[in-house]
């Protein structure tokens, strides 16, 4: 991921974040709470709620929920945390994890990063324990934090949710795999940092007045892809009841990858001379200081990693290459699916319209190596196309011609924006699609819930404004939905628009409705029913979220058939 600001950009973000600041403290009270944990006793602090002033909330910000991951637990699965005997100072966040700035590029965060946040609304007259809804940040495996600084939850303290964000390590820290086993570095460290909080959270959000029965596990773009990985893995059963898939599913190509020697190429990046062993990589990598492990996401890939694969970044989930007592995954998720316990709970899954605008600031720097019209096959998906011959590729390519490039060879710079539809629906919206069918067929009786987000403003639509500078983009890009769930640091105001707070007001509702009773609808969209997508029918129905709220098929139902077509009924789900 990349953002891309221009001066004057920068002057208006850092004005911005220096009044978010401000005003944060400004609605920080002197007024202090206690809680016990089965660690230790822990101090939060109450604060009043941006949104309305006549609401507040307690937040208890960097709870440790594993030791520090640090000397012989780097790289390694999290170890719970050491019982603590004085009352520790919850009242703001901790350091975010090792990553390089996206914004600005230089190396920021903390090996000891494993710590969560509860928010907590203050209302006396509730009495019975609350639904719990737990987020995952986004990020691409590379980027993302737990502050409030991005997931700012004062929106969703307007209702009676308790909200849970906590951090994951990044990068080669999360993400290192070696085949030795002698090692018990077998790769999703990170995801594993997710299953320790969601026991932590389990054991102790009774404490809170969070019910453990009713806890909702959502996240966007890369904690969308976490979400429905631990949805496939048997340590996360009971963890939580409902989960949320927003952009992403395990399915997305660049959130899984079956090459593990990311570790080695590293390691020779950084100046190893030594051969291809796991145990010599794994002795330079740990004599190596954690901002020289910093690396941009796409520092070791090659023209062929990114034609050919169709990677965006190196240091991602994997199958485990053998079995610990921590294991996430053995096998690919594809071959999960069929079997995941996921299939037995409540799903809403879905996207926005104009996705590939993600994919805007990349296809310009290696615009180069999509001049050639013959290079429009990195599109088709890399599990299949390394089966096709010449002539069954050829005739995949002259859909994709037909379906956006109205059956022309491609020109990149004339059909830029084409480009990044087919883009969108390759790497975002198909693998969603899929995840969606494979519901259809293997959840029957869990529903799931399809929606398709296209609301556009001048102030709400943060993400589009960072990763696409072309005026003739349309639509809502990643992560536009994300700022009408939380506020965040360089949002120019709170959403003031009649338009944008009914959608944000639909937005929460919706979600915490869900969370409360494993149902969407809400009074907040009575006008219409939020209907599951049907087990039976070819075409998908998801709800349209845009000026109005409706429920209509899948307004890209027929690009979505189209990619489908490049698969057997087996191969697909």
């Amino acid at each position: 991921m990349e953002f891309k600001a221009s001066f004057f950009q920068h002057i208006q973000n850092a004005f911005s974040y220096i009044n978010y600041k401000y005003n944060q403290l400004r609605h920080t009270t002197n007024e202090y709470r206690i809680i016990n944990t089965s660690y230790g006793q822990i101090k939060g602090v109450k604060r009043i709620n941006s949104c309305d002033s006549n609401q507040s909330f307690f937040a208890y910000e960097g709870i440790p929920f594993a030791k520090p991951p640090i000397n012989e637990l780097r790289f390694r699965a999290p170890q719970p945390p050491e019982p603590w005997q004085d009352i520790l100072n919850c009242t703001r966040t901790k350091s975010k994890p090792c990553q390089v700035n996206a914004l600005f590029g230089f190396v920021e965060g903390s090996e000891d990063c494993l710590y969560l946040n509860v928010y907590v609304k203050e209302n006396e007259n509730v009495k019975q324990p609350l639904p719990v809804m737990v987020y995952i940040y986004g990020g691409g495996f590379q980027f993302g934090e737990a502050t409030t600084d991005l997931y700012d939850p004062n929106f969703f303290m307007t209702q009676d949710v308790i909200v849970v964000t906590f951090n994951y390590r990044l990068g080669v820290f999360g993400f290192l795999c070696l085949d030795d086993p002698n090692l018990n570095i077998p790769g999703n460290a990170g995801i594993k940092d997710q299953l320790l909080a969601l026991k932590w959270i389990k054991e102790n959000i009774h404490n809170f007045n969070g019910d453990p029965e009713n806890i909702t596990l959502f996240g966007e773009s890369a904690g969308a892809v976490s979400t429905h990985m631990l949805m496939l893995s048997p340590h996360a059963k009971g963890l939580f009841h409902k989960a949320i898939l927003q952009s992403g599913s395990a399915l997305c190509p660049w959130g899984f990858t079956n090459k593990h020697d990311w570790g080695y190429k590293l390691a020779c990046h950084l100046g190893y001379k030594g051969g291809n062993d796991d145990e010599a990589v794994y002795k330079y990598l740990m004599a190596c200081k954690s901002r020289h492990l910093t690396i941009k996401p796409r520092d070791l890939l090659t023209d062929t990693d990114i034609l050919e694969t169709n990677a965006f970044c190196s240091f991602v989930p994997v199958a485990e290459p053998y079995e610990t007592k921590d294991c996430i995954i053995s096998k690919s998720p594809k071959e999960l699916l069929s079997t995941a316990w996921g299939n037995t709970i409540p799903v809403i899954i879905g996207g926005n319209s104009a996705e590939g605008l993600f994919y805007y600031h990349y296809l310009k720097e290696y615009e180069e190596l999509y001049r050639n019209p013959e290079n429009l096959q990195h599109l088709l998906p890399v599990e299949i196309k390394l089966e096709l011959t010449g002539t069954e590729t050829h005739k995949m390519l002259d859909k994709l011609k037909q379906e956006y490039f109205n059956g022309m060879d491609p020109h990149i710079r004339e059909n830029f924006l084409s480009y990044l539809d087919a883009m969108g629906h390759k790497y975002f919206w198909h693998p969603m699609y899929r995840a969606i069918k494979a519901r259809s067929a293997y959840a029957k009786n869990a529903a799931t819930y399809c929606y398709f987000f296209n609301f556009v403003t001048s102030k709400g639509n943060l993400s589009r404004v960072f990763l696409c500078s072309d005026p003739n983009a349309t639509g809502a890009g990643h992560g536009d939905e994300v700022c009408y769930l939380f506020r965040n640091a360089i949002s120019k105001t709170l959403l003031s628009s009649q338009t944008e707070l009914d959608c944000r007001s639909q937005m929460i509702g919706m979600w915490c409705n869900f969370a409360l009773l494993s149902t969407p609808n809400c009074y907040k969209t009575s006008a219409i029913t939020w209907d599951s997508v049907s087990a039976d029918a070819n075409d998908v129905k998801c709800l349209v979220i845009a000026d109005t709220v409706e429920m209509n098929t899948l307004p890209i139902q027929r690009q979505m058939q189209c990619w489908s077509d490049f698969y057997t009924s087996e191969s697909l789900i």
